[in-house]
């Protein structure tokens, strides 16, 4: 079985990716069918500073879909990903490089030119900047996928149900916000491992409460109207009203909700990897390089470009998925 699995993984890491990619274009698409999304997309399509946003996303989302479609071309050399092999002509130095420069440190001529400058082990800072990019896209997709189902599950049954339910998952999720989040975190992660997939893991496991608190107080709003009422009456069942009928109304809180919370995952995932406890140092992460960079400041001359191609990436796609949470359209989809 394992040796199945080793063989069937490289296959099925290049295929998830497109899976995902398409299933979410399909998804949007069948959405704007629909009257209310359509109305959605319509003021979507009039905000210039959202349609910028989701462009710059759009353009991460693909580097880092470039960056995860990889194979191996024989059985000796390393599997190179699609990004890999569009920048491999650009050749490895010794040391340091300004940007566009001509030498680097020590050196009197640089086997090609870069236009970010190099890194302490001659790497270029450009494509370690953009293999950045599919770390950011994984930690804030892969954890909003862990943690969004936990909220709405917890959250919709504890504001429906009530009484004893609704006191036990008050007490759980208190119990888990009375823990400083770095604590739990760096705790997880002793017991996880370190790695991009156990880092995702102990995001999830901390970054659901506060979206469980706002789905709980949404449902205790709806359960209570008379779209609710009525099909509580024809004697349809609570997951069915939850499902059929709540959930729809919950879903603009839900996306503005995770679309703010994903750009909070990416600085998560910054600082943890900057305090040494994020994904391994092999991975490409900004907070990796945000690290090294620490002690290149104190050079003479100062190394500033890896911290600022790091730090750069970082603040645009903040900037673009928090610009990218505009309400589309808050109004309730009576079931």
């Amino acid at each position: 079985m394992t040796k199945f699995w080793d063989a069937f993984w490289p296959i099925f890491n290049n295929v998830l990716p497109f899976v995902i990619a398409f299933g979410l274009l399909y998804a949007i698409i069948r959405a704007g069918r629909q009257p209310l999304w359509a109305e959605a997309y319509r003021r979507l399509r009039g905000n210039l500073i959202a349609i910028i946003a989701l462009g710059i996303i759009s353009v991460y989302g693909v580097v880092a879909l470039l960056d995860s479609v990889s194979w191996q071309d024989n059985r000796i050399t390393r599997p190179q990903t699609i990004l890999d092999r569009i920048f491999k002509g650009i050749p490895q130095e010794r040391t340091y490089s300004a940007p566009g420069g001509t030498m680097t440190f020590g050196e009197p001529h640089l086997k090609g030119r870069h236009v970010l400058g190099t890194d302490g082990n001659g790497q270029d800072v450009m494509v370690q900047t953009l293999k950045g990019c599919r770390t950011a896209i994984i930690i804030g997709g892969f954890t909003s996928l862990i943690a969004t189902p936990i909220a709405l599950l917890f959250g919709m049954c504890a504001g429906y149900f009530g009484k004893r339910v609704d006191d036990a998952v008050q007490y759980t999720y208190t119990v888990v916000a009375s823990i400083p989040d770095i604590l739990l975190l760096i705790s997880l992660l002793l017991v996880f491992g370190r790695g991009l997939d156990k880092l995702c893991y102990a995001l999830g496991v901390t970054t659901w409460v506060g979206l469980c608190r706002l789905i709980r107080g949404e449902t205790l709003k709806h359960r209570d109207r008379d779209y609710v009422r009525a099909a509580r009456a024809l004697g349809v069942g609570p997951f069915r009203i939850m499902s059929k009928h709540i959930l729809p109304n919950l879903l603009p809180t839900v996306i503005i909700s995770v679309t703010l919370g994903f750009s909070t995952l990416v600085l998560s995932e910054t600082i943890l990897s900057y305090l040494g406890i994020g994904v391994e140092a092999g991975t490409g992460s900004w907070g990796n390089m945000i690290d090294a960079a620490r002690l290149e400041l104190a050079r003479d001359p100062v190394i500033w470009w890896n911290l600022a191609g790091a730090t750069t990436a970082l603040f645009l796609l903040v900037l673009a998925s928090i610009s990218s949470a505009t309400p589309c359209g808050t109004r309730s989809i009576h079931g």
